[in-house]
């Protein structure tokens, strides 16, 4: 289904998450409803009111944040928007990737065309045509409080409207202007309101961990399938996973886990009955349910936030024309996703910590009987899987360290004007290298099961099992001696991440 091209109409209707990975990831066209073309030419001619009858008004006729008592005539409007996007273009560190700055736009697009933002509409339009035609600017990671918006990576959006700063067309990296010209794109000359329309917002946390829920959400199904194959291989035992047990403890995602596991291991003929080898199992393997199904929860929580937020306001002032009011608030502060963003980062870290301790049970010779210690028939002369599991086991760490709250810290800024913010984009960018870390680990054991299962005749596997054994045999081959993993590792981490092979897992849960 995200894979067939379709136009997204934005504006009145709500976007969602798929919405934002298809513009993002997959280039899918987008164009702007009427209604919302109606609205904001709506708000734009109650700006052009309150500059023809001089009022003071935040951003508008007056500086920004400690400056805002400070009084800009009429006049001097435009180049007061200019000198702000010029002096807030001050990110740092490596540029965020395509995927993340495509969402960027798309998500402060969707704001600006609810109509509190007073912009004109041929700005709004001038970001959908990069959209459309692949010009993407270079957003700098770093430089974000995430509070006052995502000012300083917004403003690198913003120059390479005007035909400043540096954008990608076409594979290049080059100059915003030329990026512009090259795709037949008239740069804009900024008005009156429209340079702090632009940068007050929290799109970029928002883009960021849009895009690392999704990848989560996928994530969530990878560690249960693969929990499925190393319980299989182990010889789990099946009781565990039966229905009663979830039934009267009953958290929608444990529920869920537990019925994806027994679809998984359908027919096995390796899994056990209680008492059959043992009584119960080790908690990784018999408590997948409790574990994944807690993360389960926590990204359902998160999506929620995220649509909420992909789908409002978050500049200031804010325009209510039909009031005849201009509001300064709060919505620019980014603690709703920061929190959020924080519960993804622990979310994800538990599937690879439970993960990396099913791969130490795999390859553990005081636990993984009848199989071979670190699944290698000739130990002493080849180490075998022994080293997959440190791998797995430093990726893990590094987690829990990248998993410390960023939400909790706070520091002032514009003299204190501004003294309580989110971090929100820090715990975003934190949270989405969590999950791309957990994918390695999967990727990991997902290697080792297929290993324990050419030892236990991969024939005895159950149904969906099998299918997870046949998908990394047909990208990774069965070798018995030592050689280098590493690529292999690799090539199952892109895979896994594949929009086509997810689809495929999806099946085998769904079926």
């Amino acid at each position: 289904m995200l894979l067939k091209n379709m136009e997204i109409i934005i504006g009145s209707i709500p976007l969602s998450i798929e919405d934002v990975v298809r513009v993002a990831r997959y280039d899918h066209k987008v164009e702007i409803d009427q209604e919302s073309k109606k609205k904001v030419n709506h708000s734009r001619e109650y700006v052009e009111k309150l500059l023809a009858e001089r009022r003071v008004v935040y951003g508008l006729t007056t500086g920004f944040g400690k400056f805002s008592e400070t009084y800009i005539p009429s006049e001097q409007a435009k180049q007061l928007q200019i000198n702000l996007i010029r002096s807030h273009a001050c990110g740092l560190g490596n540029p965020f990737p395509k995927e993340v700055a495509r969402a960027i736009i798309l998500l402060r697009v969707n704001a600006l065309l609810q109509g509190h933002s007073g912009i004109r509409l041929k700005v709004i339009e001038t970001m959908v045509e990069m959209l459309n035609k692949g010009v993407t600017p270079v957003i700098p990671e770093q430089g974000s409080l995430g509070a006052s918006g995502d000012l300083a990576p917004l403003a690198h959006l913003a120059l390479v409207l005007m035909g400043e700063g540096e954008a990608y067309y076409e594979g290049e990296q080059m100059d915003g202007g030329k990026a512009l010209a090259s795709a037949g794109i008239q740069p804009v000359s900024l008005e009156a309101k429209e340079g702090l329309a632009l940068i007050n917002g929290t799109q970029v946390m928002t883009a960021v961990g849009t895009l690392a829920c999704w990848d989560a959400q996928q994530l969530a199904n990878w560690a249960d399938c693969t929990a499925a194959l190393t319980t299989d291989v182990l010889r789990g035992v099946k009781q565990a996973f039966e229905p009663e047990t979830h039934d009267i403890r009953p958290h929608a995602g444990q529920k869920q886990v537990a019925k994806n596991i027994l679809k998984l291991t359908k027919d096995s003929k390796l899994m056990t009955e209680q008492g059959e080898l043992r009584v119960q199992d080790a908690y990784s393997l018999r408590c997948a349910p409790q574990v994944h199904g807690a993360s389960r929860d926590a990204l359902e929580h998160i999506q929620e936030k995220l649509v909420i937020e992909i789908n409002s306001v978050t500049d200031n002032p804010l325009i209510f024309a039909e009031e005849d009011k201009v509001i300064s608030g709060g919505n620019f502060h980014g603690q709703p996703i920061a929190l959020a963003m924080d519960y993804l980062s622990i979310a994800a870290a538990e599937l690879a910590n439970i993960s990396e301790r099913r791969i130490e049970r795999m390859v553990n010779p005081q636990l993984n009987d009848p199989l071979p210690g670190f699944l290698t028939k000739e130990g002493g002369m080849n180490s075998g899987l022994m080293i997959p599991q440190y791998a797995a086991a430093s990726v893990v760490s590094e987690n829990k360290s990248l998993a410390h709250p960023a939400s909790v810290d706070s520091i002032p800024s514009s003299a204190n004007q501004e003294d309580h913010v989110s971090m929100g984009t820090t715990a975003a960018r934190k949270a989405a290298q969590i999950v791309g870390n957990a994918y390695k680990v999967l990727a990991i054991e997902l290697f080792c099961g297929a290993r324990a299962a050419d030892y236990q005749n991969p024939e005895n596997l159950g149904k969906g099992t099998k299918w997870a054994y046949s998908f990394c045999r047909e990208h990774v081959p069965f070798i018995e001696e030592d050689h280098v993993m590493h690529p292999y590792f690799r090539k199952l981490e892109h895979l896994m991440k594949d929009i086509e092979t997810t689809q495929q897992l999806e099946q085998q849960i769904n079926a």
